[in-house]
Formats: structure tokens, C-alpha cells, sequence
């Protein structure tokens, strides 16, 4: 198999624990080839691909993306495209991840908008796939029946689901609730072939076993993503404190942490990984800017897995039968 190619440069974190990610993973098995500058440290013997310019969190993505052609994510893609690598994965700037992925790597066949698919973690029961998660604000109401069929493939090669429950994010479950775009997607999703569309479901079923894979526009998607993970933290870090609040909570705390722990486990972004871009020609993993080694090594993984899968293939025929 062909390496995972790993931006060493992106990310908050990045390059220490970029580098100690894909270290990690090559110790696994998995193989990675990392992108970054010649003088890169602590890459003890892994593959580099040189690049010399590194888009920044905070740099316009799109003219960053076209600029700066000897960037770590433009040769990341270029190495997917030409056959150098399998896979990439950056926690850089999201936008320029995206656009890179685009202007090299391209589009499958006939998809009208790639999108970022994202898993949302459900206590005792298998992720929901969230997508458009931010790739595009603005979207057709075609659109989202494209990112049902792909959103389902994903659901079923990542968590072997046969016939992925769809939801359309709306404010009501009944099918005439929501907007204008709502109410057109809702009637092409009805009448879709191979998407297994249950109807409308509402933001408190994101985090259930009510629905498999939830279709929205990426504004509406990523407000979704940022809320929740804000309120995640929140409740953990009330939970703490209230567990510390009196000294005569410390043994109750004590006997119920092995329980919490689990739980944080699931809930934790980082376990994920990332998200998966669905609909370039190549495999995207799109990890959060303050991934740490742990996060980085996790979203190898799932590139791996994915491009043992083979969902490219899998979409590009579903797009088109």
C-alpha cells in the first residue's frame, strides 16, 4: 500500500506532535510519508516530501491554496494525485485543506460539491455522519441528495452499516417544516433511488441511535459541530468541579471515574481523528487545528481504513449508476 501523507506543518501543534502522530502510526504498521521543510526534526527515518511554504491558520485558504504552490498541502495533494501517496491528512488551515484537495486531486465524476463528513459520537451506539460539516455554506437542495448518497457510503464503509438511516436537519420532523431549501430537499430525498431517506430529524437526534447519517448545509453543519463540541466541554469541566467542589466527594468521585472515563473516551473529538472531505478523487482526512499526536494517529488510521475500503470507488459508482 501506498503511504498516508501526513502535513507536518499544519496545525496549532504542529510540527512536535504532527511528526510524533505519524511516528506513532508507522510504528503500527501503517505507512506514511511525511510533507514538510528539508530541515524537518524528529522524523527519525521517515520519508519526506520537501516543501518549503506552509499556509497559515489564519491565511485567506483560497489564495493561499493558489499562491503558495511549494506548500505542505498542495504537495500533500499532489503526492495523492500522482500516485506518491494513498491518502492525506492535515490539522492546517480547514479551507486551504480543502481547496488544495480540490485544485489537485479534483472532483469524482458528476459530484456537484464536495463536502466534510464528520463523526458526531452517540453514547453506547454507533457515530453519526454529519455532513456538510463546512465546506460549503451555501448550498442546492441537489446538492444534499449528493451528500446523502455519499454520506451514506461513508456511514457504511467506516462503520459497516448496510442501509444508513438519512435525515434532513430541519426545525420539525413533519415534512413540510423548514425553509424553502428544506422543503425541496426533503421532496428529492423522498423520491431519491438508494438512499434510505427517513425524513426530517431535528438537532436532539444528532446525538442519537434515531439516524445514521444527517444531510445539512455546511453554515448550518458546522454550527451544529461547534455547539456541540462547546457544550461537551462545558458539562465536562462542570462535572469536575462539581466532583471537587467538597472534600467529602472525593471518595464518591474516586468510585465513579472508572464509569466516567468511558464516556469521555467516546465523546472526545480526538478519538475520531478528523473528518473525511467525500467527493475529491482521493482520500482527505481534515483533523481539528489543535490535534494533538493521539488525534494525528487516529485520523491515519481512518485514512487507511478508508482507502482499504475503497470509498473513492464506492462513491464515484454511486454518484453514477
Amino acid at each position: 500500500m501506498l503511504p498516508i501523507a501526513v502535513d507536518a506543518m499544519g496545525g496549532d501543534n504542529a510540527p512536535n506532535e504532527i511528526v510524533a502522530g505519524a511516528l506513532q502510526a508507522s510504528q503500527l504498521g501503517i505507512p506514511v510519508i511525511l510533507v514538510g521543510p528539508e530541515n524537518l526534526e524528529g522524523r527519525q527515518g521517515l520519508d519526506l516530501i520537501v516543501a518549503s511554504e506552509v499556509i497559515e491558520m489564519d491565511e485567506d485558504a483560497a489564495q493561499g491554496a493558489r499562491r503558495k504552490k511549494d506548500s505542505t498541502l498542495i504537495r500533500a495533494a499532489e503526492a495523492v494525485r500522482d500516485g506518491r501517496a494513498s491518502a492525506m491528512i492535515s490539522a492546517g488551515n480547514t479551507g486551504a485543506t480543502m481547496a488544495a484537495a480540490l485544485l489537485r486531486m479534483g472532483r469524482i465524476k458528476n459530484v456537484n460539491r464536495p463536502a466534510i463528513a464528520t463523526p458526531i459520537p452517540v453514547p453506547g451506539g454507533t457515530p453519526t455522519v454529519l455532513l456538510d460539516a463546512g465546506a460549503n455554506a451555501e448550498v442546492k437542495a441537489e446538492w444534499l441528495v449528493q451528500f446523502a448518497i455519499m454520506g451514506s457510503v461513508f456511514a457504511h464503509h467506516r462503520y459497516g452499516i448496510e442501509s444508513p438511516r438519512v435525515g434532513l436537519l430541519s426545525i420539525g420532523e413533519e415534512p413540510g417544516k423548514g425553509d424553502t431549501l428544506r422543503k425541496e430537499a426533503y421532496e428529492l430525498l423522498a423520491n431519491a433511488t438508494g438512499i434510505n431517506f427517513i425524513g426530517n430529524v431535528e438537532g436532539r437526534d444528532v446525538m442519537s441511535d434515531n439516524v445514521d447519517v444527517v444531510v445539512t448545509d455546511g453554515f448550518t453543519g458546522n454550527v451544529v459541530l461547534k455547539t456541540l463540541e462547546g457544550g461537551m466541554k462545558t458539562l465536562v469541566k462542570a462535572l469536575m468541579a462539581a466532583f471537587s467542589a467538597l472534600p467529602e466527594y472525593k471518595p464518591h468521585a474516586d468510585a465513579l471515574l472508572p464509569a466516567l472515563l468511558p464516556l469521555y473516551e467516546i465523546v472526545d473529538p480526538e478519538s475520531t481523528g478528523g473528518a473525511i472531505l467525500l467527493g475529491v478523487d482521493g482520500v482527505c482526512i481534515i483533523s481539528h487545528g489543535s490535534s494533538s499526536s493521539r488525534a494525528i494517529v487516529n485520523g491515519i488510521k481512518v485514512a487507511n481504513d478508508m482507502v482499504q475500503s475503497g470509498i473513492v470507488a464506492a462513491i464515484h459508482r454511486a454518484i453514477n449508476q
